[in-house]
C-alpha cells in the first residue's frame, strides 16, 4: 500500500527548501543546494512512480477511463497522461516535466 502522504510530505518539504534558497541563496552552501535539488528529483519520482504502479494494477478499461477524466478534469492532455502513466519504462530516474508528450521520432 503506497503511503501517499509520506510521499507528499517529502515532496512538501524539498520543494519547501528550494524556496528558501530561491529566498535567501547566499545562507546555502553549495553541497546543501545540491543535496536539495536532488531530494526535489526523488520525492517527484517516487510520487510518479508510485502513480504508475498503482495505475498498473487497473484493468485496461478503468485505465482508459482515468486518463480520459484525468484529460478532462485538467489542465493535461490525454497524450501527457499516457504519457507520463504508461509510456515508458514503469520505474524511472527523472520526474516527467514536460507540458505535453514528448514528439515520437
Amino acid at each position: 500500500m503506497t503511503d501517499w502522504k509520506a510521499l507528499k510530505d517529502a515532496e512538501d518539504h524539498a520543494y519547501f527548501m528550494a524556496e528558501l534558497v530561491d529566498i535567501s541563496p547566499e545562507s546555502f552552501t553549495l553541497e546543501e543546494k545540491k543535496h536539495i535539488l536532488h531530494d526535489m528529483i526523488e520525492s517527484s519520482t517516487a510520487i510518479e512512480n508510485a502513480m504508475r504502479d498503482e495505475f498498473a494494477e487497473l484493468d485496461e478499461v478503468a485505465q482508459t477511463r482515468l486518463i480520459d477524466d484525468l484529460a478532462a478534469d485538467g489542465p493535461r492532455s490525454r497524450e501527457w497522461w499516457y504519457e507520463v502513466l504508461v509510456d515508458g519504462p514503469r520505474h524511472r530516474d527523472f520526474p516527467t516535466l514536460s507540458d505535453g508528450p514528448r514528439r515520437r521520432r
